[in-house]
């Protein structure tokens, strides 16, 4: 028997740092939610308040959306995952209970590979995670190293650090080390947002990937050599039931991929469109600080561009991936040796060949089918806004 949960052990821990794992929802965690949901929202509020304080040119208004955008992924990415905790539940449950019916030694390693896929992917995304979450928490020292190492006054070191805008309607220097914290905070959580939410939605979306597998795998299985030489009566219900068991575990892979884009398709709609607009705006600020020589500007605002490619491309990389193993069966079926089978057999293989015919998508809200060439979509049209917004600067 396969635990289920032992594949998403890491993402588990990380879901309880932050007060979403579905399976934990004492006093305690709830007043997680509350705590690091303000704290998140706190972070763009700050942000756009700099607009009442400050003079709202052009360049300073993209530069606070810019910015404002990406801490808002953050919390678009914590309220979807805290409203849908129900449904997260209920996916984990409904793929344990698949897991369970598994039988076969084949199926099952096959199960346990695309957990420890699972598994592989959290740890690599999560160390990412880590490593940035150090360097942020390391800002506070950088100055007294950087002063030593590099000869750098303090106090140019300090505007670096607070490249992000924002008006706490206190003295800046005089609480910088609070407004730095609030900084840190932010990013901590966010990070950890980021990484808990994406590698529990990637392990699900791998999850799914192996269920199409075995049916692929029972489908190579139907016609083999030693049923096909001797056709007789027990052949013939062997061969019923192995379609049946085909036919059923692919259902149950399209049930559980379809209820985990529907749970998730308004919050990913939202997704897409902040990383459109970010990506647009992000661009225009390296090109004008860049322009302007602030270094420190572009390094922060190329940070943000590569966090939305990696979820953007890792997202749609998987999408693809489910549409290749959900229409593997198809192909999996046609190169069998069907025609060798009885006609009865054919005839219900024929409803196999004829569904599977059909290309696959997984479709967002009917707008967006999650692959390589979306991706690529995405990308242009943010350069194309980023063309845009450069056009009206001219």
């Amino acid at each position: 028997m396969i635990s289920v949960e032992v594949h998403f052990n890491l993402n588990r821990i990380l879901l309880l740092a932050i007060g979403l794992w579905p399976y934990q929802k004492s006093k305690f965690s709830q007043l997680q939610i509350i705590l690091c949901f303000c704290i998140l929202t706190s972070s763009v509020v700050f942000q756009f308040t700099a607009l009442i304080t400050t003079k709202c040119t052009t360049d300073f208004t993209i530069k606070i959306c810019s910015t404002a955008m990406f801490f808002s992924f953050y919390i678009i990415n914590y309220n979807m995952f805290w409203i849908n905790t129900h449904n997260v539940r209920n996916l984990l449950e409904q793929l344990q209970y698949t897991c369970n019916e598994l039988k076969d030694e084949n199926e099952l390693a096959i199960i346990k590979k695309y957990g420890n896929y699972t598994k592989l992917c959290t740890a690599i995304v999560t160390l990412f995670a880590m490593c940035t979450i150090v360097l942020a928490i390391l800002l506070p020292i950088w100055p007294q190293i950087l002063s030593i190492v590099l000869h750098i006054n303090e106090s140019r070191i300090q505007n670096q650090v607070t490249q992000i805008t924002t008006e706490y309607f206190v003295d800046q220097k005089k609480y910088f080390c609070l407004i730095l914290l609030h900084i840190n905070t932010v990013i901590c959580i966010g990070a950890t947002t980021l990484t808990a939410t994406g590698t529990m939605l990637l392990g699900c979306a791998i999850h799914a990937c192996g269920l199409f597998r075995i049916a692929s795998y029972r489908m190579e299985q139907i016609m083999t050599i030693e049923i096909l030489q001797d056709i007789n009566l027990k052949n013939r219900t062997v061969i019923c039931n192995k379609i049946f068991y085909a036919v059923e575990i692919h259902r149950k892979a399209m049930k559980f991929t379809n209820i985990l884009i529907a749970t998730f398709q308004g919050s990913l709609l939202l997704l897409i469109a902040i990383i459109v607009i970010s990506l647009s705006l992000n661009i225009f600020a390296i090109y004008r600080n860049a322009s302007l020589g602030n270094t420190e500007a572009v390094l922060l605002h190329f940070i943000f561009i590569f966090t939305f490619l990696l979820y953007s491309f890792v997202g749609n990389y998987i999408g693809e991936e489910l549409c290749n193993h959900s229409n593997h069966i198809y192909s999996t079926t046609y190169n069998s040796r069907w025609y060798k089978a009885p006609l009865y057999a054919q005839k219900m293989i024929l409803f196999i060949l004829q569904r599977g015919s059909q290309v696959s998508d997984i479709n967002i809200a009917g707008l967006f089918i999650p692959s390589l060439e979306c991706f690529a979509t995405l990308t242009k049209a943010s350069m194309s806004y980023f063309t845009v917004l450069y056009s009206m600067q001219q």
